[in-house]
């Protein structure tokens, strides 16, 4: 549990940051996981020398060799254990001369963490600065993954802008909501082609730690869940270093989070592989088509993103595999040839599960797109029989761009620590909806199409030109108003006229004497 005094530790650190010239938060949180990656580094060594002691052995693996650099300083000196003691000069002078061209050369204590080292930058601009993160860093209980996982997720909310390419960060509690929807399991191969900080792929991990112990006591299912579960991609490497640390620091030791352009790479060798897709992935516009891999092309020809992602899931997700994804809602009713094609496939050759439309102000201040989430199951045979829609009007926080919190934080997300009343809906629908969720091929079935949820057949929907926008079947009510009649507020009216100019010979009257 992160507690307030390392809110605030991290808080002031982040000040120190922009006063000392380093505003962009995406480089203050690259500089910051340089820092986490050389104290893991430091610990890997000395839990192998700790057993080498104990066994009366060599180290088997050694990770600062031992002699002198290339330029003169001892291997030793690299060390966090070592360098945390220098003076502020002093560690600035090794950590830039030293450990950061170690780093780069490091070629891999084995993990995809090291790998995304290889063109590791100093930008840290003072001694003064560099000593305090240091400093912060040393006093934060790392052996408690909670912590040190929280420390992460905090400093990633501080991204407050929007990224290249479309990109922006998930809110934590959207991503829960999807991972709660689709409720991983302990054999899971798990992707999110458009990864960015892994922020899915950790909350599936977590999700997993909660409700399957047994994946960390039984060896193979620890083995899978540590190498083969986790699988991020992205084509940013700064993005490819802050998610595959995050994953590290919420306990997953050799996750697959690796460079590649989803759209613009053909996917042999990555076709079918998994059995669960969660993203978010950005919406840049189009494309052109020689930028697009071909075997996306040969399913649905379009530019548009939005759709060429909605084709990658597909191709990527086994028979039987399901997915959580968010899309921009002119995915639901857009009218070209292949938006409708692509819904097409979705309803009649695959099976769509649920539309959940979103509100408006979700993404802000990031974005103000309008979007929903889209769960499906790959069957290549169809099997729909009908669609669950849900009406999300609150999300627990406020739509502008504050996003204030509405409710405590015991009454925040999907999965609240306190139940809410139903004075309290109104403010957070997210319990509701999971609720809803598990009752959707029951109870559900009979909600009218007035109600927050109902599902519609997909009968209904190939009528409708496969159109999947929630307001498309959606039924308003309209309140009856009794008004008076004409004659009688037109007598009113007449009565009022007259008291006005009562009122004003009174007060002419007043004003003369």
């Amino acid at each position: 549990m992160l507690t307030g005094e390392i809110r605030n530790q991290v808080d002031r650190i982040w000040n120190e940051f922009a006063t000392g010239g380093l505003s962009n938060p995406l480089e203050v949180i690259e500089q910051i996981t340089y820092l986490l990656f050389l104290k893991r580094l430091d610990d890997l060594q000395t839990l192998e020398e700790s057993k080498a002691a104990r066994l009366g052995k060599s180290i088997e693996r050694r990770i600062f060799p031992e002699g002198k650099d290339p330029k003169g300083r001892s291997y030793e000196d690299l060390r966090w254990s070592r360098f945390r003691n220098f003076a502020p000069a002093e560690m600035f002078a090794v950590i830039g001369e030293h450990v950061f061209p170690f780093l780069r050369n490091l070629g891999g204590d084995g993990s995809t963490y090291a790998h995304h080292m290889k063109d590791a930058r100093f930008t840290i601009p003072k001694a003064s600065l560099l000593a305090k993160v240091v400093d912060m860093i040393d006093h934060i209980p790392m052996e408690d993954r909670d912590t040190k996982g929280d420390l992460y997720e905090y400093m990633l909310g501080k991204i407050a802008s929007a990224g290249r390419n479309g990109q922006f960060r998930t809110p934590r509690h959207i991503i829960q909501l999807m991972v709660e929807l689709t409720a991983p399991t302990a054999k899971d191969v798990i992707c999110d082609p458009a990864s960015g900080t892994c922020g899915f792929l950790v909350a599936a991990g977590e999700h997993l730690r909660d409700h399957h112990p047994e994946i960390l006591r039984d060896t193979a299912l620890r083995k899978h869940f540590h190498e083969g579960m986790f699988h991020g991609f992205d084509f940013d490497n700064t993005m490819l270093r802050i998610g595959s640390m995050n994953m590290q620091l919420h306990g997953v030791e050799n996750p697959d989070i690796r460079y590649r352009d989803s759209l613009g790479q053909d996917h042999a060798g990555e076709e079918e592989k998994y059995t669960l897709v969660l993203a978010n992935p950005p919406f840049a516009g189009s494309l052109d088509y020689e930028n697009c891999a071909k075997d996306l092309l040969q399913v649905v020809k379009t530019k548009k993103t939005e759709l060429l992602f909605m084709i990658l899931f597909l191709r990527l997700l086994k028979p039987g595999g399901r997915a959580a994804v968010i899309v921009p809602d002119g995915v639901l009713f857009g009218s070209s040839k292949a938006h409708k094609e692509l819904r097409r496939l979705l309803v009649e050759e695959q099976k769509l599960d649920a539309v959940i439309s979103l509100p408006g102000g979700v993404f802000k201040p990031y974005a103000g797109v309008s979007t929903a989430i889209l769960l499906f199951t790959k069957t290549n045979s169809g099997g729909t029989d009908h669609v669950w829609f849900y009406d999300v009007s609150a999300d627990g926080w406020s739509l502008d761009d504050k996003r204030t919190p509405l409710l405590s934080s015991e009454k925040l997300g999907s999965v609240t620590r306190e139940q809410l009343s139903t004075e309290e809906h109104p403010k957070n629908n997210l319990p509701d909806l999971l609720t809803r969720w598990s009752q959707r091929d029951g109870s559900e079935k009979g909600n009218p199409r007035t109600a927050q949820s109902f599902c519609v057949p997909k009968g209904d929907i190939a009528a409708q030109g496969y159109d999947l926008s929630l307001n498309r079947y959606k039924e308003v009510v309209h309140e009856l108003v009794a008004h008076k009649p004409p004659k009688e507020i037109i007598a009113s009216l007449a009565e009022l006229e007259k008291e006005i100019v009562l009122g004003m010979k009174e007060l002419e009257e007043m004003i003369g004497s």
